[in-house]
């Protein structure tokens, strides 16, 4: 899908390709150079003074360019200030840390050679050729091919990355070691698509195309319904700083395996296909599953860790009497077991002088914000509230992250 027109300067959006190349030149490169570590709030004062000396259009694009690095570094770390983007690029792009996980995956199974299809902006591309596997990126849109190009050669990989321009269906992967697919999980207004097939390509010619190469991956939503899964997929969800990133479909690894890999770390929970344990009162400790494992319903097995048991048949929340080492999931010391009713909760925080309170839900209708805001939180002290549900019940759990000591008095 091509993206859409460029704007001006104060709405950074895609070069056409004849400016983007123009950018790549000695003017362009001079005022990308210039624009590194100007302030945003000034865009419009900096275009109207160099366009005075540049041309206007190569002006918005390097505006544009330095916009999206800017957008960029979240994702991209320090290499976001000498890559190139498009606004669609930028929002779709893998960020560095799971793609180099993923790629560090594929090159320890052997893989030399991976025909990366939907390749985007390159951040798969980059982070393969970066694990020493030559790449074959391909994308039907003609800018989003010289992005990839400008940003294998910035970033010294273009003896490994081959760029072409091509309809992904259309391109023999043969001799290719692996294949990996990214496919557009986006509508044209932008919206999320959640139907696997109604992805571009759909997941059932991607599934079709794994089967040509020993081994594949394939990018998916992390929400994706499990029934929807191939019966001869691995499924990985991925979390990343404990934001649930995306899910992998990978092919010639473990079938039907479910894991969870938590980034940056790299720990991965294989599921072992235990049922969910019963649920129970609420011990001293409450532990709170990773996102990554709660979406690849592996709850039960960070249950069986701890010896723990469910708060609710419906909740994701493991509760134990005891508190034992677990990779997957934050644990903290319950004090209070309350009815929900905010008049005591903020009669309860008052009293013990709670300032500030994070406010976490599951399964409760109550918006934290608004909470907050009724709360009128006052004090030195410091609590965590869980507003979940109990055997069916609305609850409040009062407590703090294990091993701090808590911030104020404990309950009685």
């Amino acid at each position: 899908m091509n993206d859409p027109a460029p704007g001006d300067a104060a709405d950074p959006a895609p070069s056409p390709p004849a400016a983007f190349e123009a950018l790549l030149g000695e003017e362009g490169q001079a005022l990308l150079e210039r624009l590194r570590d100007h302030d945003p709030a000034d865009d419009l004062a900096v275009a109207t003074r160099l366009r005075r000396t540049h041309p206007p259009a190569l002006v918005s694009a390097a505006l544009g360019q330095a916009g999206l690095r800017r957008r960029a570094a979240a994702k991209f770390g320090a290499d976001a200030g000498r890559m190139y983007f498009t606004p669609h690029g930028v929002e779709q792009s893998t960020r560095r840390t799971v793609a180099t996980h993923r790629a560090r995956r594929l090159a320890g199974l052997g893989v030399t050679s991976v025909a990366d299809l939907c390749c985007g902006v390159g951040g798969d591309a980059l982070a393969l050729a970066r694990a020493g596997v030559r790449v074959l990126a391909v994308d039907r849109d003609p800018l989003t091919c010289a992005v990839v190009r400008a940003n294998a050669a910035a970033l010294g990989l273009a003896d490994l990355v081959e760029v072409r321009e091509a309809d992904v269906t259309q391109v023999d992967v043969s001799g290719w070691d692996a294949v990996f697919v990214d496919p557009a999980r986006r509508g044209g207004s932008g919206r999320r698509i959640f139907d696997p097939e109604a992805y571009s390509p759909p997941l059932s010619w991607a599934v079709e195309a794994a089967g040509r190469a020993r081994y594949a991956a394939l990018k998916i939503a992390p929400g994706v319904p499990h029934e929807a899964l191939p019966p001869g997929a691995e499924a990985e969800w991925i979390s990343d700083g404990g934001d649930v990133k995306e899910a992998v479909l990978w092919f010639g690894t473990e079938p039907g395996v479910r894991r969870a890999t938590l980034l940056p770390g790299g720990d991965s929970l294989v599921g072992a296909g235990l049922p969910d344990p019963e649920p129970g009162p609420v011990g001293r400790f409450l532990y709170e599953p990773d996102g990554a494992v709660i979406r690849a319903h592996l709850v039960a097995d960070v249950a069986a860790q701890v010896q723990g048991r469910l708060l609710d048949p419906t909740i994701a929340y493991v509760t134990a009497d005891e508190l034992r080492p677990t990779r997957y999931a934050t644990a903290y010391e319950i004090t209070d077991v309350l009815p929900f009713h905010v008049k005591r909760l903020r009669a309860l925080l008052r009293e013990r002088g709670v300032g500030v309170a994070v406010i976490k839900k599951r399964g409760s209708a109550v918006e934290p914000e608004e909470l907050r805001r009724r709360l009128k939180l006052s004090g030195p002290h410091t609590c965590t509230v869980f507003l979940t549900r109990v055997a069916g019940a609305p609850t409040m759990l009062l407590g703090h992250p294990a091993g701090t000591g808590g911030g104020g008095p404990a309950g009685d």
